[in-house]
């Protein structure tokens, strides 16, 4: 039987012959006392572990573009981040460059530089968030960004001129201040709606991506893509996942 989350190549491997496969991440390092969610955090190495095995097994990298083209054979997975933590610009680049894989990490403009406020009240332990030149040295390392939303709310539970403005605001702020197309959306906590989605297209995004699980085939809804959770074994993945895919 398939988990529902990504830890290791083994249980994956028949499915991922059927589609691509969007790995998401969140947090990479030390899980610190009193975190909450604590399936979000992943260790350095076993991180580390999972992109050499993939490289082992002949996975190369896909870019979320790459979805808009004709694929071209061979195995291919997509690596992404949401939220632009700092752990993952001081732990994840190395196993990165190593590997040879590129990846895509959905920042939340409004919050730059700052911490995950959208998790506080709920508890959660205070995490960093990427700054202006750590963002910078992600683009020069080759990797991509895309936006998160303004600040990360629920966008199903706005008014949707509301949503319209995290959707859109957060597109311009990022390629102001980053000189690079923002061509890839992905939903706060996978909420959206049909309308929610319709924004998105409309701002000028090329694709989005959800927390549906599964992989990609090529008559996959480009603004309803879906992804694995990678995080190590655990028993308590029912609770993570009843927070990630939480409905409002």
């Amino acid at each position: 039987m398939t988990p529902g989350y990504y830890s290791s190549l083994e249980p994956f491997e028949e499915l991922f012959k059927t589609g691509t496969a969007i790995l998401a991440y969140h947090k990479i390092g030390r899980r610190p006392f009193g975190a909450r969610l604590k399936g979000l955090y992943l260790g350095r190495r076993l991180f580390t572990r999972q992109l050499r095995e993939l490289h082992a097994a002949g996975f190369s990298g896909m870019s979320l573009g790459g979805f808009l083209q004709p694929s071209s054979p061979g195995k291919k997975v997509v690596i992404t981040f949401d939220d632009g933590y700092q752990n993952v610009f001081l732990n994840a680049l190395e196993a990165l460059a190593e590997t040879n894989f590129k990846a895509i990490q959905f920042i939340v403009p409004g919050l730059l530089g700052q911490r995950n406020t959208w998790d506080l009240a709920s508890g959660e332990v205070p995490e960093p968030l990427m700054d202006h030149s750590q963002v910078q040295e992600w683009l020069k390392a080759g990797h991509e960004i895309g936006s998160h939303s303004l600040t990360h709310p629920f966008l199903t539970r706005l008014p949707l001129k509301t949503a319209q403005e995290e959707i859109t605001a957060s597109k311009k702020m990022l390629e102001d201040l980053f000189g690079v197309p923002i061509q890839h959306f992905c939903y706060p906590y996978g909420d959206r709606s049909p309308a929610v989605c319709e924004l998105v297209a409309n701002a000028g995004y090329r694709t989005a991506c959800t927390t549906d699980f599964g992989v990609n085939l090529s008559e996959t809804p480009k603004f309803e893509l879906k992804r694995l959770t990678a995080r190590y074994r655990s028993r308590n993945w029912k609770n993570l996942k009843s927070f990630i895919f939480r409905k409002p």
